[in-house]
């Protein structure tokens, strides 16, 4: 039989997959709870109870969610980085690519730019950088310093979030030669590191 908890959290899936469904038609401003119960086909008190505190709590989980789910595709191509330069190589190339093919951030371009670029500046940097130093920090730390690889992380995060939504006409994060050149030329400076 299955726990409790695993039921719960099959729940809080399914509505999380509804809210995004939602927000992914109408944007975050415009989705209602009413929209949400809908497409979930549940209750509004059953959304209640699986988010208590309403629609911010919701949002907020599917925010998280979502960036678990980047970061999760992000840290199955940098395991394995036989080097610093590899590791950062890579998890740059990846991080833009992946946010330069997702439709749902796309979609999100598209109904609610504003909300969209909040998420990815002012109000999703500190979220996006404290879930992104618990996935790569510690592939990180076999080369540097757990401190060393809390900043790292933190820079790699605003230098990509800026280049994503500001593209260079001199460096291609999405390409891996740039990339590494880049890399080579600043973060290694700045990190004082031998990468």
């Amino acid at each position: 039989m299955p726990h409790i908890d695993d039921n719960r959290k099959a729940a809080q899936q399914a509505v999380l997959d509804a809210a995004r469904t939602c927000v992914d038609v109408s944007g975050f401003e415009k989705v209602t709870m009413d929209d949400i119960c809908a497409a979930a086909t549940v209750s509004r008190a059953t959304v209640y109870r699986l988010f208590p505190g309403g629609r911010d709590v919701l949002f907020d989980a599917l925010r998280e969610r979502s960036l678990e789910e980047f970061f999760v595709v992000l840290r199955a191509h940098i395991e394995g980085a036989d080097s610093l330069e590899d590791l950062l190589v890579r998890s740059i190339v990846v991080a833009t690519s992946e946010l330069q093919h997702d439709e749902h951030l796309a979609a999100l371009m598209a109904t609610a730019p504003g909300e969209a670029l909040g998420d990815l500046t002012v109000s999703g940097v500190p979220r996006i950088i404290r879930i992104a130093t618990a996935f790569i920090a510690p592939l990180a730390e076999q080369f540097i310093t757990a401190k060393e690889a809390d900043e790292l992380v933190d820079i790699m995060c605003r230098l990509v979030i800026s280049f994503f939504l500001a593209p260079s006409r001199t460096i291609d994060f999405s390409n891996e030669d740039s990339t590494r050149r880049f890399v080579r030329a600043y973060l290694h400076t700045s990190m004082n590191t031998i990468i």
